[in-house]
């Protein structure tokens, strides 16, 4: 019994009992039967094969074609080269033998020389258009006997008729000429005229004939042309069928399967029969199946890896979550009893105490309200991107508003200006985070500001294709170059604490903000004077600039 084996990419493999692991249905290759010469040709080589049965077919419709055509062509010959011309010359030799009669009786009656004149050109007139008849007609009886008997009966008539009655005339006057003699030409012209008739008949009969076997050769041929048209259609059939059956019933299977594979199908087996170039395109893409099962398998593995790691990480916020509740309750409850008992020593027992007491007291409540400090600017940094729900359209000039209304007192004492190059932009963000963001960067603007020289603070925003670009500049102490990306890292302070309070962390929550909204944020390190901070924010959906007139905002007003 086969056992079945499940291959790399999912595919059911019968074993077969060899351990070969061959797929199901299919032949090891060494036992594969050899592709016959039709399954051998390229699509090219099929149609190539094709276009020469063509081209064979049409060259054969072409030769009988060409036959009968020339058959039709001769008899249409022999009837306007020959008979046609050999009948209106033997209407030309019957005048000249008439105008010879009419001439000679003429002549005969009236004695006119007159009359001679027909008779003499009738005679010339014989002669020529006796030649074009034969010339016409051909050898060949009864045409040439015609000829003759026609020949001697109009030289007899003349030698025994004509003539005589002539020379009669000329002698004796028409006198001479008795109506006798007269009905004796008329006889014997009688019977010439009854060979001419003879004639006349034999050359219609020839043409009767050759019409009809013109008619009969059109007719043939256009049979002939009928069943040639009717061959060549089934031929270019037939050969559409072979080509139909031999390249495009593979194509368009390979296609189907294609279909099916980009539909999702990749455990469907490909398998193309047909010319050797529509194989070997089935056998890579076949081979491509292959590696996308292999990779989808491997994917969905590492989806499963990560929803996993996704599970975890959601447990782990649930746990953060709950560190963050028990930091900001059950953490700073002590400290505020440390720093609550220390006071109420001091003030309780403060005359006992030395001086040196008075500062370790000092001390530990300074140490208590920093903790509380840090801890409360850690619950913060921790809580940045941790909510989407929040999101909604905000205006950037609103939130700065509130924030400077807040900021109304410290940019009072410190007498700073605080300037908007122009309207700023509507974002889509956490209301929240973006207040703390203006919060961070102006309250950093004053709080690090040249001493005897007030802060003047630079709000600015241009678009740059599906971002905002904003910056908020100042005058104040400035930041190193080298210092660039130190700042934005959390608890980095480049100054000492009894010179600037706070807990380094500002920075770095400001970038947290932006990159939390799909932006970035960077110190400028080319400006000699002051520090200049950059950051971005994607353009909303339906983006709007809030209307207004570039304004200066003193911080007296706020």
């Amino acid at each position: 019994m086969s056992s079945q084996v499940i291959g790399r990419h999912g595919e059911s493999r019968a074993d077969n009992g060899t351990g070969t692991g061959i797929p199901a249905g299919t032949e090891p290759p060494a036992l594969a039967a050899r592709p016959g010469f039709a399954a051998r040709l390229s699509v090219q080589n099929w149609v190539r094969l094709i276009l020469a049965g063509f081209v064979v077919v049409v060259c054969g419709c072409t030769v009988v074609g060409g036959v009968f055509l020339s058959r039709t062509d001769d008899r249409t010959t022999t009837l306007v080269d020959r008979i046609q011309p050999a009948r209106s010359a033997s209407f030309q030799l019957q005048k000249a033998l008439l105008d010879q009669e009419t001439g000679a009786r003429g002549y005969a009656l009236s004695g006119d020389e007159s009359f001679l004149a027909p008779y003499a050109e009738g005679v010339r007139d014989e002669q020529l258009y006796r030649a074009r008849v034969s010339t016409a007609i051909g050898g060949g009886s009864p045409y040439t006997q015609d000829l003759d008997r026609i020949r001697l009966a109009a030289q007899k008539w003349r030698r025994e008729q004509a003539q005589p009655l002539i020379a009669a005339v000329r002698a004796k006057g028409p006198g001479a000429a008795s109506a006798e003699r007269i009905g004796r030409s008329k006889a014997a012209f009688d019977g010439l005229r009854a060979d001419m008739a003879v004639q006349q008949r034999h050359i219609e009969a020839a043409g009767t004939r050759a019409r009809a076997g013109l008619d009969a050769s059109r007719h043939t041929q256009n049979q002939v042309l009928i069943a040639l048209l009717v061959a060549f259609a089934l031929v270019v059939v037939t050969l559409s069928v072979v080509l139909h059956r031999i390249v495009g019933r593979p194509l368009n299977a390979l296609r189907a399967s294609s279909d099916l594979v980009r539909g999702g199908g990749f455990h469907h087996r490909i398998e193309i029969r047909g010319p050797a170039d529509v194989r070997a395109v089935g056998a890579a893409v076949e081979d491509m199946r292959r590696r996308l099962a292999g990779e989808l398998a491997d994917s969905l593995e590492r989806e499963e890896l990560l929803a996993g790691q996704a599970e975890e990480l959601r447990r782990s916020n649930s746990e953060l979550e709950q560190f963050a509740y028990v930091a900001s309750h059950d953490l700073q409850e002590p400290l505020r009893k440390v720093a609550s008992f220390c006071q109420l020593l001091e003030k309780r027992y403060g005359g006992e105490l030395d001086d040196r007491a008075k500062q370790y007291i000092g001390f530990a409540v300074d140490g208590a309200k920093r903790m509380q400090v840090l801890i409360n600017d850690l619950l913060t940094f921790s809580r940045v991107g941790r909510v989407l729900d929040s999101w909604k359209p905000v205006s950037l000039d609103s939130s700065l508003d509130r924030v400077l209304a807040d900021l109304a007192l410290v940019t009072e004492e410190a007498g700073a200006t605080v300037v908007r190059t122009g309207p700023l932009p509507e974002v889509t963000g956490d209301p929240t985070s973006l207040a703390m963001l203006w919060q961070n960067l102006i309250g950093n603007a004053i709080k690090f500001r040249r001493a005897g020289h007030p802060p003047v603070i630079t709000v600015g925003c241009t678009a740059e294709d599906d971002t905002w670009h904003l910056t908020v500049s100042d005058n104040g102490i400035g930041i190193a170059p080298e210092f660039a990306e130190k700042v934005f890292v959390i608890f980095q302070r480049l100054h000492a604490r009894d010179e600037y309070e706070g807990t380094g962390i500002g920075l770095a929550l400001c970038r947290k903000i932006v990159e939390f909204h799909g932006g970035r944020i960077w110190l400028d390190e080319s400006v000699a004077e002051g520090a200049c901070i950059h950051f971005t924010l994607p353009v909303s959906p339906d983006p709007a600039l809030v209307a207004g007139d570039p304004t200066t905002t003193q911080g007296e007003s706020e």
